[in-house]
């Protein structure tokens, strides 16, 4: 099942929409925000990602909107295909949906007894199940230390290389166990979800896709046009902040000769929208996101 989007109206009103605009929603998904889109179009027309072939089920059947079922950092290529290169709006809900955590088949969560797949595409080759029985010590820390911010990441990668020296690690419990004692007490749910998110993060190169992302849109964004982004942890909107404020990565603001910063976009709103208390009651999901609206220069 697709739960509501959080922060749903208030990411519709960020795109402010043109009736025959083009706009672009990266993460269909279970098409929430698409149809909201399309209920304020006219004669414009909406393109949408989406890697998952779940998502294929939600399509709203509507001449005015096409699914491409590719990962969103492809966006420049699909958008030219499509004979839709000046776009008046881009929408991405970041992460993970929950109809993707409440499918055990999937691996997402620690909640459910699966195979640890953690494939958004499962068209890829890249399984969650062969990085944590096949990649070398020091990748794994890697992994846990810069996408997991976990605490004592070296002794969770050794870990996990004892434990599958006598068993292959292939579900969910596997893993849990495989994890052992390397949680602090107390905090043992809170760290398992940390590890699944580092490693869900790495098979879906869920990362170098947003900078690919946030690079391309500024490309394709017409003047005036607006880029809105929800994210979920504290990796990914470093980035977009990084990005909207100063145009890269590091955060490192560029100016021209007369003082005048360097940047393709202006920040709408300069902290983030956050849920309400009563959208947090509702939906556990919107405890963590910021969402953050950009407009191109």
């Amino acid at each position: 099942m697709y739960h509501k989007p959080v922060l749903l109206n208030e990411s519709i009103e960020g795109l402010s929409i043109k009736p025959d605009g083009t706009y672009v929603d990266v993460t269909f998904g279970g098409g929430g925000h698409s149809r909201l889109i399309l209920s304020h179009l006219q004669s414009g027309r909406l393109l949408a990602f989406d890697q998952d072939e779940d998502a294929l089920a939600n399509v709203p059947d509507d001449d005015r909107f096409v699914l491409i079922t590719q990962n969103f950092k492809y966006l420049k290529n699909f958008l030219r295909l499509h004979n839709a290169s000046a776009i008046d709006g881009i929408l991405a809900d970041l992460g993970i949906s929950s109809h993707q955590i409440d499918n055990p088949d999937r691996g997402f969560s620690t909640r459910f007894e699966g195979d640890i797949d953690f494939r958004m595409d499962r068209r890829k080759k890249l399984s969650g199940r062969e990085l944590i029985n096949t990649w070398e010590e020091e990748e794994l820390l890697r992994i846990f230390a810069i996408y997991g911010e976990v605490p004592n990441p070296r002794k969770l990668a050794n870990n996990i290389i004892n434990y599958r020296q006598n068993k292959e690690i292939i579900t969910t419990s596997d893993l849990k166990e495989a994890i052992g004692n390397c949680a602090p007490r107390g905090k043992e749910f809170k760290y398992q979800a940390q590890v699944f998110q580092a490693l869900r993060i790495e098979v879906n190169g869920e990362l170098d896709a947003l900078k690919e992302l946030l690079k391309q849109a500024t490309e394709v964004l017409v003047p005036g046009g607006r880029l809105v982004v929800l994210t979920y942890h504290s990796l990914e909107d470093r980035l977009v902040k990084n990005f909207i404020k100063t145009g890269n990565f590091e955060g490192k603001l560029e100016k021209d000769f007369y003082g005048n910063p360097i940047v393709p976009l202006r920040q709408i709103s300069r902290k983030p929208i956050i849920a309400s208390e009563e959208e947090i009651t509702e939906n556990n999901r919107a405890r963590s996101a910021k969402l953050r609206i950009a407009e191109k220069i």
